[in-house]
C-alpha cells in the first residue's frame, strides 16, 4: 500500500514552502544555509537515483541519493526551518549539485522574495561563480575555502599560494587580512579569518564583508552552518528518511518529501509545546504504546 501511494502522487520541493511559509520568522538579518547530504542506499543494487558519491558523515564514498537543502535561520530567536531541497539526479535533469544550489538561491530572493542578510555555505558551493552571484544580489557570505585553495595577500608582488600556508602576524590572527582568490577578477578582492576550532582542525573563511574585523564574530556567523547539520541528522534519526525500498524514482523522491514534511510538522509541534523535536516524537510512541496496552487495536486469542 506504502508503494502504491508513493508511486503515484507527486511530492515535490514547493509542498514544504507551502507548509513553513506561514511558520517562519523573517528578519533582515537572517541567514541562508545551503549544504548536501547523502541519503544512505548503500547496500541497494536495483533502486533509481542511486549513485556512489562522497557522504561527509562516512568519511568517503558511499552509494546513495544526493540531497541538496536551504535552510532559513533566525539568528535573533535562535530557530530554523528547511525551505527547499533538490534532488540530485544528473542523468535525469542535467544539472550539478552547484546548479541546484543557484537555483534555490535564485528562487528565495525573486520567487519567495525572502528577506535575509548573508549566505552561509560549506568548501564544496565556495566557488567563483557562486561568490560572485551573491555580489550581484548585494547580499554576504561567508565561507570557508579548501586548504589548497590558491590565494594572494601580496597585492601581486609574490605568486599565488596555498591559503593554508600564509603567513600571519597577531593582529591579522585577530582581524583578518586582504586576499585575493585566483580565478577572479584582477582588483577583485575579499577577506580570510584564519578560525581555529580545534588543535586538528583550522578553518579559512572567507567574506566579502570588507569591514568584519573581529575573529570571534565570524566564528559566531559560522557557527549558524551547522543548523543544516542539525536538519540533516534530525531526518535521518526521526524520520526514517533513509528507511525506503521502494525502486522507481518518483517512489524514491516522494518517500524524501514525506520524511521531510515529517520533519516539518514534527518541528511545528516543538516550538508549540516548547519541547525538543527528539521528545515530541518519544511521546508521540509513547502515547501510541498507552494506548495500544489500554485497548489493543488487534486483539490476542491464546487459547
Amino acid at each position: 500500500m506504502a508503494n502504491r501511494y508513493l508511486s503515484g502522487d507527486e511530492i515535490r520541493p514547493r509542498l514544504v514552502w507551502e507548509n513553513i511559509k506561514n511558520e517562519i520568522s523573517l528578519t533582515p538579518y537572517g541567514f541562508l544555509v545551503f549544504d548536501d547530504t547523502v541519503i544512505d542506499k548503500n547496500f541497494s543494487r536495483r533502486i533509481e537515483l542511486v549513485r556512489s558519491q562522497y557522504s561527509g558523515n562516512a568519511h568517503g564514498i558511499i552509494k546513495g541519493v544526493g540531497v541538496v537543502t536551504c535552510v532559513y535561520v533566525n539568528p535573533e530567536i535562535d530557530q530554523f526551518w528547511i525551505i527547499d531541497y533538490r534532488i540530485y539526479d544528473p542523468e535525469g535533469d542535467g544539472k550539478t549539485k552547484l546548479e541546484h544550489m543557484q537555483d534555490m538561491l535564485m528562487n528565495c530572493v525573486y520567487q519567495k522574495s525572502l528577506e535575509f542578510w548573508a549566505v552561509l555555505m560549506d568548501t564544496w558551493y565556495a566557488t567563483k561563480e557562486i561568490m560572485l552571484q551573491i555580489e550581484k544580489l548585494g547580499k554576504i557570505y561567508y565561507c570557508p575555502l579548501k586548504d589548497n585553495r590558491q590565494v594572494d595577500d601580496s597585492g601581486g608582488t609574490k605568486s599565488y599560494q596555498r591559503v593554508d600556508s600564509l603567513d600571519w602576524t597577531e593582529a591579522e590572527k585577530q582581524h583578518g587580512k586582504v586576499i585575493k582568490v585566483k580565478g577572479f577578477p584582477t582588483n577583485h578582492k575579499v577577506k580570510v579569518f584564519r578560525v581555529v576550532l580545534s588543535t586538528q582542525r583550522t578553518d579559512y573563511v572567507v567574506t566579502n564583508e570588507m569591514a568584519q574585523d573581529n575573529v570571534e564574530v565570524v566564528q559566531d556567523v559560522c557557527g549558524f552552518r551547522w543548523k543544516v547539520e542539525q536538519f540533516h541528522r534530525e531526518t535521518k534519526q526521526l524520520t526514517g528518511i533513509e528507511g525506503n525500498q521502494c525502486r522507481k524514482a518518483r517512489s524514491v523522491r516522494n518517500h524524501i518529501g514525506c520524511a521531510i514534511l515529517v520533519w516539518v510538522r514534527l518541528k511545528q509541534v516543538a516550538v508549540e509545546t516548547q519541547r525538543s523535536i527528539y521528545r515530541v516524537k518519544h511521546d508521540l510512541l509513547d502515547d501510541y504504546l498507552r494506548q495500544q496496552l489500554k485497548s489493543p487495536a488487534v486483539q490476542m486469542h491464546l487459547a
